[in-house]
């Protein structure tokens, strides 16, 4: 083998392979082309041929034996070619300025199509694809006829940029990302916002437009979703107010906390709980003790003191909770903001009554998640009816959220009521039949209810002494809250985008949620065993509660 020979296989053949490749799009063929090529080089200079630039003529060997390759795999009609579009259409036509694309094979043509807006893609597909001539396309979307010419010669311009340019996907393309939400209020009557971003895409545009606002065909690239799909995700984001359009950008709607701040904000809450955690247990038997507030001194006997401790603590949590937002916005001056509904959210799409925060994936250490449910029923039946005081705390440690329903309808919290009053007269057999299945009827001669049930009508006043008492530890409480609220904001506030800095309910919406002290305090309270949980615990009706 000559030396030339050699230095082609060497350090020309691994190029000429990936020249080839990127030509075809299929590596069998792109096999067979850098054979044929290299048959072809490796033949001239066995005649003796000595190039004066070996590499500009191996390539320009490369360059023809492609074109011979591309000529006889396709037809003529099966390129974009470099005539002007009299070559496509009758003589009559009048033509116009034309930037060539060159000779490049229909693969590429389709893959940047799916990156150039619909303004432009209607109608390059309607001319390349469908054959359709540049009058008869004006005359179907209704443009004039220079305006359809103008942006057929944009199109080509764009598209030949596109074609000469490898395409550098996001790593969302490949790598989707998981995002948390929680979220507060009603729901929409098509189950929005859960039923818009239960799938990865919509999860990950939120993601990609909240940390850099864009325009759909740079969402389109991050994610490597061809654009036409995209343009319709967005549409229905945007509808659904999850996003927002700024311009040509798109800007995420809701508040998404970084996978580092939520470190810092659960490694915080964690090291507040002990002192925390013994203040309300504290202020929960006091309140035991003197038979007011939420004590359980109202409750009917339903269930016993140890397993009514869990909804009774978590409720204690949050008017400490609601204490410190109100301590907050006394400090700070603020109002709560106009234009909410009924229920102190935002009003949505669809009589929905909602408002989100998004969480990026943490795996991390953090405090066991206890949400909190009650009766839902779609918006249509919200109206005007009488609210029931009735909840279900969803504590995700162990398995005891998995031993209650998600929620319960507006139905069968008004059977609970009945039941609660001694009279379910009148309540449907399913109805009844289907909340003993779930755990909170158990029927003797009559149905009774099984979890925690208080009526305000056994609220005992507290006297002037009892009072001061209770306002010490309250207040003990709300101040121990109110340094790690202010933690978090503190937190928050230093990574909200740009686009978020004026928003003041969407950052504080995002500071009551992120600095939630439910887990925190179930967690110490089992490891003081001021709460009491075993393994294989086959309880069910922890966290359950009735006002009436």
């Amino acid at each position: 083998m000559s030396d030339l020979a050699k230095l082609y296989t060497s350090e020309y053949m691994a190029n000429v392979f990936y020249f080839c490749l990127r030509k075809t799009g299929n590596a069998y063929e792109a096999e067979d082309l850098t054979q044929d090529i290299s048959m072809c080089v490796c033949s001239e200079l066995r005649r003796g041929t000595e190039p004066a630039n070996f590499s500009a003529w191996v390539w320009r060997i490369a360059k023809n034996r492609y074109s011979v390759w591309a000529e006889r795999k396709h037809k003529k009609s099966d390129f974009v070619s470099g005539a002007d579009i009299d070559d496509f259409e009758p003589a009559d036509e009048t033509a116009i300025e034309n930037e060539l694309i060159q000779n490049e094979d229909m693969s590429l043509l389709r893959r940047e199509l799916a990156f150039i807006s619909s303004d432009y893609r209607n109608i390059i597909v309607a001319f390349y694809i469908d054959d359709i001539k540049a009058k008869d396309i004006a005359s179907r979307l209704n443009l004039p006829e220079g305006t359809v010419r103008s942006k057929l010669l944009r199109a080509r311009k764009i598209l030949k940029e596109g074609m000469g340019m490898a395409r550098d996907f996001g790593k969302m393309s490949y790598k989707p990302e998981e995002v948390g939400f929680i979220m507060n209020g009603i729901c929409g009557k098509y189950g929005e916002p859960w039923t818009i971003f239960n799938h990865k895409l919509s999860k990950n545009i939120l993601l990609a437009a909240y940390r850099t606002p864009s325009a759909a065909e740079e969402l389109a690239i991050e994610l490597g979703v061809a654009l036409p799909y995209m343009e319709d995700e967005l549409e229905k984001m945007v509808a659904a107010t999850l996003l927002r359009k700024n311009g040509v950008k798109y800007e995420t709607n809701i508040f998404i906390v970084s996978a580092d701040a939520q470190e810092r904000i659960y490694a915080n809450s964690r090291e507040i709980a002990p002192e925390l955690t013994q203040v309300l247990t504290a202020l929960l038997e006091f309140e035991v003790k003197n038979n007011n507030e939420y004590s359980p001194r109202w409750n009917e006997g339903y269930q016993p003191y140890e397993d009514a401790k869990w909804a009774l603590l978590m409720k204690l949590v949050d008017r400490v909770h609601f204490g410190v937002l109100r301590e907050y916005e006394k400090q700070a001056g603020e109002q709560s903001p106009a234009g909410l509904g009924k229920w102190g959210h935002t009003l949505r799409p669809n009589g929905g009554e909602w408002d989100l925060l998004g969480l990026e994936a943490y795996t991390g250490d953090r405090p066991a998640f206890v949400g909190l449910h009650g009766c839902v029923d779609t918006p249509d039946y919200i109206a005007d009816r009488e609210s029931i005081d009735f909840g279900q705390f969803k504590f995700q440690y162990k398995n005891i959220s998995d031993k209650t329903p998600m929620h319960i309808s507006y139905e069968e919290a008004k059977a609970l009521v009945a039941a609660a009053n001694g009279d379910t007269s009148g309540i449907p057999q399913k109805v009844l039949d289907d909340l003993i299945g779930y755990g909170y009827l158990k029927k003797d001669e009559v149905y009774t209810p099984a979890f925690l049930v208080m009526k305000k009508s056994n609220l005992n006043p507290r006297a002037t002494e009892q009072d001061a008492e209770h306002k010490r530890l309250y207040g003990e409480a709300v101040k121990i809250g109110f340094g790690h609220y202010t933690f978090c904001r503190d937190i928050i506030r230093a990574e909200i985008p740009d686009f978020f800095r004026d928003d003041r309910y969407q950052i504080d919406h995002a500071c009551a949620n992120i600095y939630e002290m439910r887990g925190a305090v179930l967690e110490e309270a089992i490891r003081t065993g001021y709460i009491t949980w075993a393994e294989n615990d086959d309880r069910k009706m922890l966290g359950a509660y009735l006002v009436i």
